[in-house]
């Protein structure tokens, strides 16, 4: 064949199979005998041949150097969340020594990807990671471990024998709730996270949360409330300003008003504190206010939150750990990272 670059037709005739079967073998869409695959991966790598998906560029290992990530939420959504962004980049520097990229996947009824693409089902993928999932996380998961694909599961409860890298939500926000009782706070309200995958804001009821599927919300709201079981809490659609403002101004319309709001993010944090100034009511002075996440929120000052502060970065490379170690066949433990409280000059003493 001289310097002709081979073709898929070259590798389904070395290995005597149709062309249609061996561009199955590369897809990944359809099962093939574990005999012909290793048959047509062999021809093909000893043609040259890369072919047009990425497992071609490992056909020696059988891997694509891909590894999925599954959002629960619209991508746009996820990296205007500071948070994920630096999950994000701890995730992508633990897997860079495998050589392996990331494929974005929306968990989109456990299937789609953002603008309909690759999915769960069809794409040619080394290992998943499943960040934030909510109800549809037992779907997600079916997909993936009926192809055999590795998972590592972030702050979902995916059940026994997945790994999974939690962060110690309810304590956490218990030490902030305990800072705000020590200063003598009674009448305390919270901001809290969307409860499940439908993102409505509103009073978070019984029956809502009965129903409430995103595990970080129900957490962070259970340690809220084990140091005050009545406080109301209203849900916002996204961790971001202007929810966290939406979400505070019915707060602060209550009688008696709260002098205290746990807000469970530090932008939804910074939106309360918007939503204080617009009723000219001052932080710390009338009301006290804490975060959660310890991030840079820009305009905040002369603010500094009082927050908790968590491991973000670390939680990503610890679940791109886990992939690494996975692929090599070694065994892998949930982790359990735990937070630090920061006080800040958003909470004081009830006036």
């Amino acid at each position: 064949m001289g310097s002709r670059r081979a073709t898929i037709a070259d590798v389904a005739r070395s290995a005597n199979v149709s062309p249609s079967t061996a561009s199955v073998v590369f897809s990944g869409k359809t099962a093939v005998s574990e005999a012909t695959r290793k048959r047509v991966l062999d021809a093909a790598a000893a043609l040259g041949y890369s072919g047009p998906d990425p497992r071609a560029a490992s056909l020696r290992t059988g891997r694509s150097g891909i590894v999925g990530v599954v959002f629960e939420e619209h991508l746009r959504a996820a990296f205007l969340d500071p948070v994920k962004t630096a999950l994000m980049d701890g995730l992508t520097d633990a897997v860079a020594p495998l050589g392996a990229g990331l494929l974005l996947l929306r968990d989109d009824q456990g299937v789609g990807a953002e603008g309909g693409g690759a999915s769960l089902g069809s794409a040619p993928l080394d290992a998943v990671v499943l960040v934030g999932c909510s109800g549809r996380l037992r779907e997600s998961l079916d997909i993936v471990q009926s192809r055999g694909i590795p998972v590592v599961v972030i702050e979902g409860d995916a059940g026994p024998g997945i790994p999974q890298i939690h962060l110690d939500n309810r304590e956490a926000q218990r030490q902030a709730a305990s800072h705000l009782r020590a200063l003598g706070h009674e009448d305390v309200g919270i901001v809290a996270l969307p409860l499940d995958a439908q993102r409505e804001r509103g009073p978070v009821t019984d029956d809502r949360l009965a129903n409430a599927t995103v595990a970080v919300t129900i957490e962070r709201l259970a340690g809220a409330r084990d140091v005050y079981p009545d406080a109301p809490a209203v849900s916002a659609a996204a961790s971001s300003i202007d929810e966290g403002l939406s979400a505070a101004r019915a707060l602060l319309a209550m009688r008696p008003r709260p002098t205290a709001i746990i807000a469970q993010s530090d932008l939804l944090a910074a939106g309360v504190i918007r939503a204080a100034e617009e009723a000219g009511v001052r932080v710390p002075e009338h009301l006290s206010v804490t975060g959660f996440d310890g991030i840079q929120v820009d305009g905040l000052a002369p603010y500094e939150l009082t927050t908790l502060v968590q491991p973000a970065v670390e939680k990503g490379r610890a679940a791109g750990d886990a992939v690494s170690r996975m692929l090599a066949g070694a065994d892998v433990e949930t982790i359990l990272f735990e937070c630090s409280f920061r006080e800040g000059n958003t909470s004081g003493p009830v006036p």
